[in-house]
């Protein structure tokens, strides 16, 4: 490509991309700068470069590799949440109050294990679990403490939910309601990925073709009636967490989307519907410059299977946004203060990778949650690169890095291998239960640790650089009381009894009947929970129509 056509696709971008958005969204400043009085340009291209559009293209535009906004970070920062939830509605709502006050720009929901698999804290399979590893929330009541005081047309939420979404989100309406605030104004996330829960993390309820329903019927709902809401995260965060590499995650992830999408389409959806409120979620590891052409390569790969494989043709449908966290398998017990250095290397390549939110592990949750002092800290991490680093203020800083560009082209190329290896065994579903995907994140899992047994790969402060103090000893840690139990118990059963008993059994008898017809079950979850019926009830329901999944174990 010549110079001069590279400069005549240029300006058309700046005419027929650029300065809308800029209209809508103004940069930051006026002019950015380095230290020494530098000029930065907003956007950096090569002189001459005849597979610069085909493989890169402007950011906004086909393909986005370079990101999916014009302006990127000069415009406005990455979403910078944390992952934050434990014990009771009480206490997590402090923690989200003072998150707020410390420069969050989103809250992200951890709910504990009773209520991900649909269970309520006074039901004896949670027993030991309430309140551990997030926060408790069993009604509309929990749901409206956790919110107190947090206007939700004011907020973006992120709630980490997959088999009981549907109901969750319910819940966060009704709240929304009671605020006065309409589910048109509503911003937010939920996570509601359930293949990769029978891929990496177990948290399922339903078999899969309900499940797939849960999802489309929240798909369908959502784009009419709560259309600023993204109806999935799709994630890749979890399958790394359990062991695979870089492409696997960008091959597994984009492979459950794309089965996602055609659960949709196979539903009656329209994909340039839809297709605008997916999003992904991504895991951040060590090997920065790895990690950054892993995210460009992802954008890539999806702009292009939306486009070529399932015809969509809406800009907002063809991009890939999607949410990182750094990662927590990365994390050590040992030497704690080290994860501060860990966490601040991931989470600069997801910010050169184009990342649209952003959470930041704690150094002592190799250990337990983490404390607010260490949140304190993970937030500042994010608050640093934004304001103090300079790489926010021009797009796509490592582009046409020559390293950076051949390794966006290998993960690209090696992911699509995954993909139609997917493809020839008919899709995500089909891969997943006939194992292939399980026995390849285990055979990386497998790979790794015997190179840190080893010694081959090198974990400071693990297996290299050791201490034998007691040098975690003088972390505060934060522990849930195990008091908070017998009073959700004693709260559920109060609550109870207060409500009308015959429209609790009138919404229960709607809901079996609508769960066993093709009734799109979102409306009636809204009004359940609105007369507070509780998670735990809806969900016996539903187990009772659609059965319970078990995996296959082979001996």
């Amino acid at each position: 490509m010549l110079k001069t056509d590279l400069n005549t696709a240029k300006s058309q971008w700046e005419k027929e991309v650029l300065e809308d958005s800029i209209s809508k969204l103004p940069e930051r400043r006026e002019t950015f700068e380095t230290s020494s009085g530098i000029p930065l340009e907003r956007l950096y291209v090569p002189a001459n470069d005849p597979d610069y559009l085909d493989k890169l293209g402007f950011p906004g535009d086909y393909p986005y590799t370079r990101g999916v906004q014009p302006t990127m970070y000069r415009s406005r920062f990455w979403t910078m949440r944390q992952y934050a939830g434990y014990a009771t509605a009480e206490e997590s709502n402090a923690r989200y109050h003072l998150l707020l006050q410390q420069g969050a720009r989103g809250l992200s929901v951890a709910f504990d294990l009773p209520t991900q698999i649909g269970y309520d804290a006074d039901d004896p399979m949670s027993l030991g679990e309430v309140g551990k590893v997030g926060v408790s929330i069993s009604s509309i009541r929990d749901m409206q403490r956790l919110f107190e005081g947090i206007p939700l047309d004011q907020v973006s939420t992120s709630m980490t939910i997959n088999a009981p979404a549907t109901i969750l989100l319910a819940m966060y309406i009704a709240v929304g309601k009671k605020q006065g605030v309409s589910p048109n104004k509503l911003r937010g996330t939920v996570q509601n990925d359930i293949l990769k829960e029978y891929i990496a993390r177990g948290t399922y309820i339903f078999p899969p073709e309900p499940s797939m329903r849960l999802i489309t019927d929240l798909f369908a709902y959502s784009a009419a009636d709560v259309p600023k809401w993204n109806t999935i995260s799709i994630s890749g965060y979890h399958i790394r967490e359990a062991g695979c590499t870089a492409v696997q995650e960008v091959a597994f992830t984009l492979a459950d989307g794309m089965a996602y999408v055609q659960a949709a389409i196979d539903a009656g959806l329209e994909v340039d519907e839809f297709g605008q409120q997916l999003s992904f979620f991504f895991n951040a590891h060590n090997q920065f410059l790895e990690e950054v052409a892993k995210f460009r390569a992802a954008r890539r790969i999806w702009a292009r299977l939306m486009k070529e494989r399932f015809g969509a043709t809406n800009p907002k449908a063809l991009a890939l946004r999607f949410h990182t966290q750094t990662g927590g398998s990365t994390l050590t017990a040992q030497q704690p203060e080290n994860n501060i250095i860990r966490v601040t290397i991931q989470a600069l390549s997801a910010v050169l990778g184009g990342t649209q939110s952003l959470h930041t592990n704690s150094m002592d949750e190799a250990l337990a949650l983490p404390t607010a002092h260490a949140v304190q800290i993970a937030l500042r991490t994010q608050q640093v690169i934004a304001h103090e680093s300079g790489v926010a203020d021009t797009v796509d800083a490592l582009a046409g890095s020559y390293l950076i560009e051949a390794m966006t082209d290998e993960i690209e190329a090696r992911a699509m291998e995954y993909i139609e290896k997917i493809d020839e065994m008919g899709g995500a579903l089909a891969a997943i239960e006939q194992g292939f995907i399980n026995q390849e994140i285990n055979d990386a899992a497998y790979a790794y640790q015997k190179a840190v047994e080893s010694n081959d790969q090198i974990i400071v402060g693990l297996n290299e650089y050791v201490t034998h103090d007691a040098d975690e000893s003088h972390l505060e840690l934060l522990r849930v009381d195990p008091a908070i139990e017998q009073a959700r118990r004693q709260q559920l059963a109060e609550w109870r009894a207060e409500r009308d008993q015959d429209k609790v059994h009138e919404l229960m008898g709607r809901i079996e009947s609508a769960a066993r017809s093709s009734e799109n079950l979102m409306p009636i979850f809204i009004e359940a929970v609105e007369q507070e019926l509780t998670l735990g009830e809806i969900c016996h329901v539903l187990r009772g129509v659609f059965g319970e999944y078990r995996p296959q174990v082979n001996i």
